[in-house]
């Protein structure tokens, strides 16, 4: 059963039956329930609904569906065609409109489409709403328009460059010195609609980019995850063309991954850290991250004293923590830039803006820059139960093993340990905990996250 339901929208694999992977009726039923629901939040005036599509072969049937979905309810729909995730996230308030729907499922492979639901500031919703569209879907509590309220369809096809547009604006984006540094980059875009987006932005800042994998088809070349293992090819033509560095984004570019100019990782944990580095100099202002990204955001956020917070994973619990601190950069360690100055959603134009201006202002290399930054090193894994086993139950227990240690449960549990920390997430679609580990080198991490799987199986008794 490939089809995952949850408060920020509906994913699964292309084909199948209906109810058990992501068919033509459960795209309707779900867009159904989510035009809908604006409806009933806005005391069904006409509305307008922004939708946006990587490149993921599915893509236009999806992207079809959902608007002809919405215009039966008389919601009024502008299409932006292929885009990316921040980029219908900024022009939704851009066009005052009431919500928008992303169709793509992000780093998952190409067999797998989801549309990703948004408020009318562009920002993910929140759980309450996520529930009230779930229950809408449930019980089919829809109901369409008359023939003579139909919505309009209509299509934009510059907000790619609007987009650019309105990052070159930033403020800390240094577009001169970005401009007369001469970067060489190579660019994986694995296909999709970075390999549009990406490119306008660094012909913008006068950065050479050498393209791989850049013809937006949907055909991905290699697991579309931004992870080290996946990222072979760019790190020997970074270190063949000379250039200065690499930039990697996922399908729908919300996540940005970097490689050093000898071919070795940036890390995708230290995007952000090296983002809120360059923020943190110029503004003085607090961070956050998730739980489960690395201690090395605290570490740059007091050297230039800020105060730090982790929120629960998620990048609405990251927005929403973010709006109560007030903090002025934040995102998740998987290559997640949050910066509230241009808008609340991971965006990687604007990671790459502010990571460019950060390398061209300290003239230090990508991989000097880098080595300038605390070593972390994380491991994550899993450990499989039975669906008998009270996953609740052991997280207990293993809070109660380390009482005296400095605990976290606002999402599983979390210990810090005075160098090293663990996280421990059940997963709410399969009997697992995710483990995930940091500490000072890669076999501390990895013998910690063992240590954890041996007590936990020792709890559960498998």
């Amino acid at each position: 059963m490939s089809l995952i339901k949850s408060i920020s929208g509906i994913r699964g694999t292309i084909g199948g039956k209906v109810g058990g992977n992501l068919t033509p009726i459960d795209i309707v039923k779900f867009a159904s329930a989510y035009g809908y629901f604006l409806l009933k939040e806005n005391n069904h005036k006409k509305l307008t609904v922004v939708i946006g599509r990587d490149a993921r072969i599915s893509g236009k049937m999806t992207s079809s569906l959902v608007a002809n979905t919405l215009v039966g309810l008389g919601i009024d729909i502008i299409d932006l065609g292929l885009s990316t995730t921040p980029t219908v996230e900024i022009a939704v308030p851009l066009e005052k409109a009431d919500g928008g729907i992303i169709l793509t499922a992000s780093h998952n492979p190409k067999q797998w489409n989801a549309l990703k639901l948004l408020n009318q500031k562009g920002e993910f919703l929140n759980d309450k709403q996520g529930k009230e569209i779930l229950n809408i879907a449930e019980n089919d509590s829809y109901i369409f328009a008359e023939v003579d309220d139909l919505g309009t369809y209509s299509k934009k096809k510059n907000y790619m460059q609007k987009h650019v547009e309105e990052v070159l604006k930033l403020d800390l984006v240094d577009v001169n010195t970005i401009k007369n540094a001469n970067f060489k980059v190579v660019l994986d875009a694995v296909n999709s609609t970075g390999g549009i987006a990406i490119p306008l932005l660094l012909e913008a800042l006068n950065v050479e980019c050498v393209k791989l994998y850049c013809e937006p088809n949907g055909q991905f070349p290699h697991n579309p995850e931004p992870l080290a293992e996946n990222l072979t090819e760019i790190s020997k033509l970074v270190v063949k063309e000379k250039a200065d560095l690499g930039i990697v984004v996922d399908p729908d570019v919300d996540r940005l991954a970097l490689v050093n100019e000898d071919g070795s990782m940036f890390g995708e944990e230290y995007t952000l850290v090296a983002c809120a580095d360059y923020v943190l100099s110029k503004t003085s202002g607090n961070t956050v991250s998730n739980l489960s990204s690395s201690r090395a955001l605290r570490d740059v956020t007091n050297k230039h004293n800020g105060k730090y917070q982790a929120s629960a994973v998620g990048e609405v619990n990251v927005v929403q923590l973010m709006k109560d601190s007030n903090a002025i950069i934040g995102g998740e360690g998987n290559g997640g830039i949050i910066y509230p100055a241009s808008h609340y959603g991971r965006d990687s134009l604007v990671g790459v803006a502010l990571f460019l201006s950060h390398l061209a202002q300290t003239k230090l290399s990508c991989k000097e820059l880098r080595d300038s930054y605390p070593s972390y090193f994380m491991s994550k894994n899993k450990i499989q139960l039975t669906p008998q086993i009270n996953v609740e139950e052991i997280l207990e227990k293993v809070q109660e093993l380390y009482q005296n240690e400095n605990i976290s449960t606002i999402d599983g549990v979390k210990i810090d340990f005075a160098t090293e920390w663990v996280h421990l997430r059940k997963s709410n679609t399969e009997p697992i905990i995710r483990i995930y580990t940091e500490s000072d080198s890669q076999k501390n991490a990895d013998d910690l996250a063992q240590k954890m799987i041996d007590q936990i199986s020792k709890i559960a008794n498998i």
